[in-house]
């Protein structure tokens, strides 16, 4: 994994381009490919936590919107900010709608997925929610599946070894 991730193209959900570093600064970063219309979704309650509790700590949460999951983030930009916003209170960073799989994957998410799992496995997104946490230094400190909820145990270990 490259420690520059943090200086990989990226652009804002309202189409500024920018990257991690420019987005987050020195903060640890949890990256999550988001959707609107997921049996997951409701994550996006305790993302909103997550930021609350360390945001004033170096830590911010940055949604990654994707459609590729059974069209589950059909929206346009401007419905996705409003659904996150009215729906669950997000006030961390979206980033546009892009591919996180197969040939079209967006860059970011080519470095990411050489990382593996707390069980060793590495490669293509599962689905949406998959969690990359990235230390200050722009190296990926951890990775968790969909399933895993933001306020899992080591989830919150592996933020707070960051911050």
């Amino acid at each position: 994994m490259s420690a520059n991730i943090r200086d990989i193209a990226v652009e804002t959900l309202g189409g500024e381009p920018t990257t991690l570093g420019e987005l987050a600064g020195e903060r640890a970063v949890l990256l999550v490919n988001v959707a609107s219309k997921c049996g997951l979704t409701p994550q996006y309650g305790g993302l909103v936590e997550l930021q609350k509790a360390y945001g004033e700590r170096g830590f911010t949460v940055i949604g990654f919107p994707c459609n590729q999951f059974m069209g589950q983030e059909p929206g346009s930009a401007e419905e996705i900010q409003e659904f996150c916003a009215v729906t669950y209170g997000v006030d961390f960073p979206l980033l546009a709608k892009a591919d996180v799989n197969g040939d079209d994957r967006h860059p970011l998410y080519t470095a990411l997925v050489e990382t593996a799992d707390t069980e060793g496995a590495a490669g293509d997104i599962q689905w949406n929610f998959e969690k990359f946490l990235i230390g200050r230094d722009g190296t990926v400190a951890g990775r968790f599946r969909p399933r895993t909820t933001p306020d899992a145990d080591e989830v919150v270990r592996a933020i707070e070894a960051q911050l």
